[in-house]
C-alpha cells in the first residue's frame, strides 16, 4: 500500500539580514551540556532559533530546554543572514537533516548544510 509523505518546508527567520548573535566569552562559559546528545528534535515544539555563526545554532523549545547543534562543517553566510529553511518529515528535525541559507532580497536558498547532533545544554541566555 502507497502512502504519501508529508513534507513541511520550515523557513526560520529573524529580523532581517544583521551579524550572527555570538556570545560574549563569559556568556558562553556559563553553557554546559545537559545530557546526552539527541539525534531529533520535534519541530512543533521549536519556540525559537539563535544563529550563533556559521557553524552554530541554538534552538530554544516550548518548556524552556535548549539545544545546540554544532554543524560539522561551517556553513556560509549562516551567521550573516541568520535565516534558514529545512524541509522535516514526522514532524521531526534530526542531525540528517539538511538546512538552508536564506539569503536576502529577495529570499533566495543559499548555502545548504547539515546539520549535527542536538545538545541539550544549560545557561544559555534568552
Amino acid at each position: 500500500m502507497f502512502r504519501p509523505v508529508v513534507f513541511a518546508f520550515v523557513i526560520a527567520t529573524l529580523a532581517g539580514p544583521s551579524l550572527a548573535r555570538p556570545l560574549k566569552p563569559e556568556q558562553e562559559a556559563r553553557i554546559q551540556p545537559a545530557g546526552k546528545p539527541e539525534h531529533c528534535i520535534s519541530v512543533s515544539n521549536i519556540r525559537e532559533t539563535r544563529v550563533r555563526d556559521d557553524s552554530t545554532i541554538d534552538f530554544y523549545m516550548l518548556g524552556g530546554k535548549v539545544y545546540r547543534n554544532k554543524l560539522p562543517q561551517s556553513c556560509p553566510q549562516l551567521g550573516f543572514e541568520e535565516r534558514f529553511g529545512y524541509r522535516v518529515t514526522n514532524n521531526q528535525l534530526c542531525s540528517v537533516d539538511i538546512i538552508h541559507v536564506i539569503q536576502s532580497p529577495p529570499s533566495i536558498p543559499g548555502a545548504a548544510c547539515g546539520l549535527g547532533d542536538f545538545q541539550p545544554i544549560t545557561g544559555a541566555p534568552r
